[in-house]
């Protein structure tokens, strides 16, 4: 099937990826050594696509990732990526329309390297492109007003959509819709519910519902068989050279934390010569060395505005971090191991934690996504989940509860109740923890050496910062590894202060 959804599909999708993928491999058609294929489409969204890539093999899929373009819930086609470029394409068109806030046009434009299925019932007889088909569903076959329409066979598709497996599945995606419309569930429109037959089904249910149309079910296998998508999640993905080689960029680490050495220690010995020499080493064997160098880079822009800031985390053990003033902290005068920081053995990434006065830290990452690019640059999401009490008020509020009752169900562990707050429990427990909206991160930032795009589309939040569509989790499994960039209040505080005595007291 060419188009299935997530939960991440946000209200409106009822399965989790894991669930979505013991599905498929229940009912996907297999080839001879057992793999069968599942293609990804969530409305708007990319947020699964990573996981759901990663999952895949320990249920013998082969993961295929497209967008279901959407107006609302108005489908308007679906775009299938051939490769990872197609992926890429596709990620940069959705980007590029929920940035500026317009409608998904009607017709799509010519995307490198994607699949692009309209919907039968938004198709009204524009040429195709050969990469463009019209997707069917089985209960338009035998519609009078769908077969009129004169479309070669070999452009026609059978387009069944997996979101649900059973009738409470369309219970929730119901219950979901409503919530997005804050309208009551018995006052829900048609028009803004999928339809009960949009269900998951095996192949052979599959291609019998289409038995008289065989090239329908040819062309859907082709698209099947044809697209292909990969990622690599034991390297990491982090922006690798800053300047014009890596040995170009080590050259300069070395250079400025020997700078930063003279100036740290008057006093030189010995024991931190071979101390400083065996970070670097560190440093160029396990691939960090641009990572140091960005971090020098937003401290030396801090430095020059005269913002504040404190470099703290497991960095403070390192000694070419103090001698590049990311931190202050000496490691040698406090004994502090290096190898807390970094270490071949070590399966995280090094992390600094960098601080800001909340009225500065938004000039820092303007800097950063000016200095390292917007194709390159993103701040990662969050997602605020239903948790157990917004769960029951949500489902309680669509069922027409009063609050009283939505209070008692809340608070209350009395087992008397009426069959609607029996319901309103039920369906409470099925959404818990299902995303409901996007936040942002309290102050990770991603650099990545391949455009942005290439793992997910990008969201703009009032803020005005583009965010990614994944979290934390998804970055760091993919290779992603996070800059903390974050806002410390009591920094404020310390520079109005300062600011204060100097200005009443002449005192720097």
């Amino acid at each position: 099937m060419l188009n299935n959804h997530t939960y991440y599909s946000l209200h409106y999708g009822s399965l989790s990826i894991k669930e979505l993928l013991e599905e498929a491999s229940r009912n996907s058609f297999r080839d001879e050594f057992g793999w069968g294929n599942c293609v990804l489409t969530d409305i708007n969204n990319t947020s699964a696509a990573l996981n759901f890539i990663q999952m895949a093999a320990a249920y013998k899929i082969r993961p295929i990732i497209g967008i279901d373009f959407r107006n609302g819930i108005d489908q308007q086609f679906i775009g299938i990526a051939q490769n990872n470029n197609g992926f890429l394409q596709l990620n940069y068109f959705l980007t590029t329309y929920l940035q500026q806030g317009k409608e998904i046009p009607k017709r799509a434009p010519n995307l490198e390297d994607c699949f692009i299925i309209y919907p039968i019932e938004k198709y009204t007889g524009f040429p195709l492109k050969p990469w463009e088909y019209v997707g069917v569903k089985h209960n338009q076959l035998f519609n009078n007003s769908i077969r009129n329409r004169e479309i070669p066979l070999h452009r026609l598709v059978a387009l069944q959509t997996g979101t649900f497996r059973n009738k409470r599945d369309f219970n929730t995606h119901r219950l979901l819709r409503a919530i997005d419309n804050n309208s009551l569930l018995s006052k829900l429109p048609l028009h803004e519910q999928s339809l009960p037959v949009d269900v998951f089904m095996n192949w052979e249910e599959f291609a019998q519902k289409f038995n008289q149309y065989p090239n329908l079910i040819e062309n859907t296998a082709f698209i099947l068989n044809t697209a292909q998508i990969e990622f690599d999640f034991n390297s990491s993905k982090n922006k690798k050279i800053v300047g014009e080689s890596k040995e170009e960029d080590f050259i300069q680490l070395q250079y400025l934390a020997y700078l930063g050495y003279k100036e740290r220690y008057a006093n030189a010995s010995r024991t931190s010569e071979k101390r400083l020499e065996k970070e670097l080493i560190s440093i160029k064997k396990l691939g960090f060395t641009a990572y140091f160098l960005i971090n020098w880079d937003i401290i030396q822009y801090a430095r020059k505005k005269g913002y504040c800031y404190v470099g703290r985390g497991s960095g403070s053990n390192s000694m070419v971090a103090y001698c590049l003033y990311i931190t202050n902290v000496d490691p040698i005068d406090l004994d502090l191991y290096f190898e807390r920081f970094i270490n071949e053995h070590r399966k995280s990434p090094p992390d600094f934690d960098l601080d800001f006065s909340w009225d500065e830290r938004d000039h820092i990452i303007h800097y950063i996504f000016q200095k390292y690019s917007s194709n390159h640059t993103a701040i990662l999401a969050t997602y605020n989940t239903f948790k157990y009490k917004s769960a029951i008020r949500e489902i309680s509020k669509v069922f027409g509860l009063p609050k009283k009752e939505i209070d008692s169900l809340i608070y209350s562990n009395s087992h008397q109740q009426d069959s609607l707050s029996q319901l309103t429990l039920k369906y409470s427990k099925v959404i818990q923890n299902f995303p409901n909206h996007f936040g942002i991160h309290a102050g990770g930032i991603i650099i990545s050496e391949l455009p942005i795009h290439y793992y997910t589309a990008q969201n703009l939040p009032p803020k005005g910062f583009l965010t990614t569509q994944f979290s934390m989790q998804e970055a760091e499994d993919v290779g992603l590894h996070k800059f903390d960039i974050l806002s410390q209040r009591g920094l404020g505080k310390i520079k109005d202060a300062i600011k204060t005595v100097n200005q009443n007291r002449n005192i720097n």
